[in-house]
């Protein structure tokens, strides 16, 4: 049977863990992600989200994301009414 090599990335603020994995032909995400001994709600492959059952292919790099502290459009609201606050204060 071949194999594929496949790389789990996960990433924190201060620290990141790589595995690099030769799994069978035709694994898929889950099976990177048990075998890399990590758990993982939302991943990706190549900066892409996929559901766990995604297929591998050779050279694929899965991505465990973390939730976000902040929505990215209502931090962007936040600093824009602090900017507008701001500037009318003279």
């Amino acid at each position: 049977m071949s194999s594929i090599r496949v790389e789990v990335i996960a990433a924190w603020p201060r620290r990141a863990e790589t595995s690099r994995l030769e799994l069978p032909a035709g694994s898929r995400v889950r099976d990177a992600l048990r075998a890399a001994g990590v758990k993982g709600d939302a991943v990706g492959v190549f900066g892409k989200r996929v559901a766990p059952d995604q297929p591998l292919a050779d050279g694929d790099r899965v991505e465990i994301y973390r939730p976000l502290a902040v929505d990215p459009k209502e931090r962007r609201r936040q600093r824009a009414q602090k900017k507008r606050r701001g500037a009318t204060r003279v």
